[in-house]
């Protein structure tokens, strides 16, 4: 009986360890570096000390496409100083570029990254990756994470959460 008890508790114990939880509000961002569609180099870290928008998007994502126009004239209103606009996707450059030609998207553009996709994903309980698109990553001046949600209009939100860590000292 008590092996058979270990074998439930160690299986237990390894799905638990195959689980991730969801990033927190609060918990440090992921750290990476990705070259964005114009050549342009962004570490997370070299971004200190400005408020980062991270929106996770995919040519494919019908919401995407709508919430697009309202991300351009959003993120217009903030000075780039303070404020900086990533836009990943696991979509390949010359994909991403074609896209463009037709819906023109504003942020810096970060494509075939799957990899920080993988860091900020939740998953499941079997280990799968589980993202929606469009998700919202808000880190503040010191690479924690502020806000995230995922869906349609969060725009509103995102504003004044911007302006709550810009007059934030």
């Amino acid at each position: 009986m008590r092996i058979f008890l270990a074998l439930i508790l160690t299986a237990l114990f390894s799905m638990t360890a195959l689980s991730q939880t969801s990033l927190q509000v609060g918990s440090a961002a992921p750290v990476f570096e990705s070259t964005a569609l114009d050549g342009t180099d962004y570490d997370l870290n070299a971004l200190k000390g400005k408020v980062v928008v991270l929106t996770f998007w995919s040519t494919h994502c019908a919401v995407c496409h709508s919430e697009i126009p309202k991300l351009n004239q959003f993120s217009e209103r903030f000075d780039e100083k303070k404020v900086v606009f990533l836009a990943i996707t696991m979509d390949q450059g010359d994909k991403v570029s074609s896209y463009l030609k037709t819906n023109p998207f504003n942020f810096h553009i970060l494509p075939n990254s799957f990899g920080v996709v993988l860091q900020y994903a939740d998953r499941n309980d079997q280990g799968n990756i589980d993202m929606a698109f469009p998700s919202y990553f808000l880190i503040d001046r010191n690479g924690q994470i502020e806000y995230r949600a995922n869906g349609w209009d969060k725009t509103g939100k995102l504003d004044s959460e911007i302006n709550r860590l810009l007059t934030k000292q």
